[in-house]
């Protein structure tokens, strides 16, 4: 197991399955359903000693590297560290339970789908594990093909619309990182005299001031766009209303964690000083985000866009926790990426049953929809729980930690962001309300059924994963802490004060606290390459 490349397995198990199911007719729907699920479930297996072999520190580790193009400093280099390692995981049980999901809601072209989802898989995974900027931006590119098809192929009346719009967005935030990226490998070479694509070398470079900001800002124009930030937000309710549920699933449950994933890998640790300059403006973008995406989440009539809405003000949390710049922030976004993507996943799952059923998402198309399914009403309340952050359930950890360490930074800010905790409580448990509760006054909700066995098989790993990191967020802390306290340090490290970060140019203060983790540059590489 010591010598098997564990990180490429992961990633092209996906890609090996799409190659299998290119063989299959076209007709045997069948058998591409199944090699598609088996090849999501076997990468979901494999993937698995990511985590109980993962060495609670922060360096990289499972790390591969070859050289690729020399003669320009590109590698194929693969590694992970606690902030990668659990996006991993999310993928792998994402991609295999959206494959579960689909397996009467996809019934046109089903062969081209599957590969979609397997080619998309590959490229989602990749960006995780990715060490050089060249292999980095192949498989971010990749994962915009397939998304773009998924929309605009099996979406629903305005998938045109929505996926060109998809398309648009995040290519313009693509071209501009990718501008930003051949500045630093420029720059690198005439400050180091040689050419290299390594990330990791890119942390520390001497960068001026207003380089680093405006270097920051294209990396921030690519991350904000894919989270999605306020106002740059606007692609996501119509892709998500128009993509197929699979599509919605994976759109939220890990799409949106690019970006925030983006910052932690790219912006905090190669532009510090620009970081600290945007503490304030980000954090206020992040609270509008909070504020606005609960309240027009309140007001949505479709239920699938509400969930959108509702992800515009949990992605603005992370974003939050992300920019306070301390521990306990950024581990409570950490967990809230993850928390997102299961609960909010499982609650696109939810209405794509309901969809499947009814062929409708308006909420004031249904009502006392428990009586009809009464065990689709008790997985819809755990999730709908799990969403408003109630404590005992993995939405709480992440949230709290995010509050605690934001009020350590601002205490306004943290105030602000409470606020979007009531208006998510509110407009969820409304919405389940009118969904859920009272008599049946449509008569075409009086034959719904039940959820069968494979529905309860797909949500099943969603409901323990709620009440496993709601109850023993333990585990997951201690995997990521190293990682992330590192991260402050550099972020520290590079204010030029020997006390730290005592005072942001915008008045946020950040503690100077370190954890005594005592490793060497994040750099190195562990013990597994």
């Amino acid at each position: 197991m010591e010598s098997l490349p564990v990180l490429s397995l992961v990633t092209f198990i996906p890609l090996a399955g799409l190659l299998v199911i290119l063989l299959i007719d076209k007709e045997n729907v069948t058998l591409i359903r199944g090699v598609a699920f088996a090849a999501t479930l076997v990468d979901f297996f494999v993937s698995i000693p990511l985590f109980t072999r993962f060495e609670n520190t922060h360096l990289m580790q499972f790390v591969e590297k070859k050289d690729w193009l020399p003669q320009f400093g590109v590698s194929y280099y693969m590694g992970i560290d606690g902030i990668s390692m659990f996006l991993i995981l999310l993928t792998t049980l994402t991609t295999a339970i959206c494959v579960l999901s689909t397996w009467t809601a996809v019934e046109k072209h089903v062969k081209e789908f599957m590969m979609m989802i397997l080619m998309l898989e590959t490229g989602m995974i990749g960006v995780f594990c990715a060490l050089d900027f060249f292999l980095f931006y192949v498989f971010w590119e990749l994962m915009l093909i397939p998304m773009y098809f998924i929309i605009g192929v099996w979406g629903g009346q305005r998938r045109i619309y929505a996926a060109v719009k998809f398309f648009i967005y995040t290519m313009v935030g693509s071209v501009l990182m990718l501008l930003a990226i051949m500045w630093l490998y420029l720059h690198h070479h005439e400050v180091k005299g040689f050419y290299t694509m390594d990330i990791l070398a890119y942390q520390g470079l001497e960068i001026g001031l207003t380089a680093q900001v405006v270097l920051f800002l294209a990396f921030f124009l690519a991350f904000a766009i894919k989270v999605p930030m306020f106002p740059f937000h606007t692609w996501l309710p119509d892709a998500h209303v128009e993509a197929p549920t699979a599509g919605s699933v994976i759109l939220a449950g890990i799409l949106l964690k690019m970006g925030t994933y983006g910052f932690l890998r790219f912006s905090l640790p190669i532009f510090p000083e620009a970081t600290i300059w945007a503490v304030d403006w980000v954090s206020w973008l992040a609270l509008i985000g909070i504020v606005y995406g609960a309240l027009v989440a309140m007001v949505q009539e479709d239920v699938k866009k509400l969930v959108a809405y509702s992800s515009v003000s949990h992605l603005g949390f992370v974003m939050l926790g992300i920019f306070a710049l301390n521990v306990q922030a950024i581990e409570g976004g950490l967990l809230q990426m993850l928390n997102h993507g299961v609960s909010t996943g499982a609650l696109f799952l939810a209405v794509g049953v309901l969809y499947e059923r009814r062929h409708t998402r308006l909420i004031s198309e249904y009502g006392g929809v428990t009586s009809k399914m009464p065990v689709f009403a008790v997985v819809f309340m755990i999730v709908t729980l799990s969403s408003i952050g109630l404590p005992g359930l993995n939405g709480f950890v992440g949230e709290f930690l995010v509050l605690m360490g934001t009020w350590k930074a601002n205490p306004l800010f943290a105030a602000i962001a409470t606020s979007g905790v009531i208006w998510g409580a509110v407009y969820m448990l409304w919405m389940f309300q009118r969904v859920m509760f009272g008599k049946v006054t449509n008569p075409k909700n009086e034959k719904l059924k039940d959820l069968n066995l494979r529905e309860i098989v797909y949500f099943a790993p969603f409901i323990v994963l709620i009440f496993v990191m709601g109850v023993f967020p333990t585990p997951f802390i201690k995997k990521m802490e190293p990682s992330v306290v590192h991260l402050v340090n550099q972020v520290k490290a590079h204010q030029g004060s020997p006390s730290g970060l005592a005072q942001t140019p915008a008045g946020m203060p950040v503690p100077a606290q370190s954890h005594g983790h005592g490793h060497g540059a994040i750099g190195s590489t562990g013990s597994d390459g």
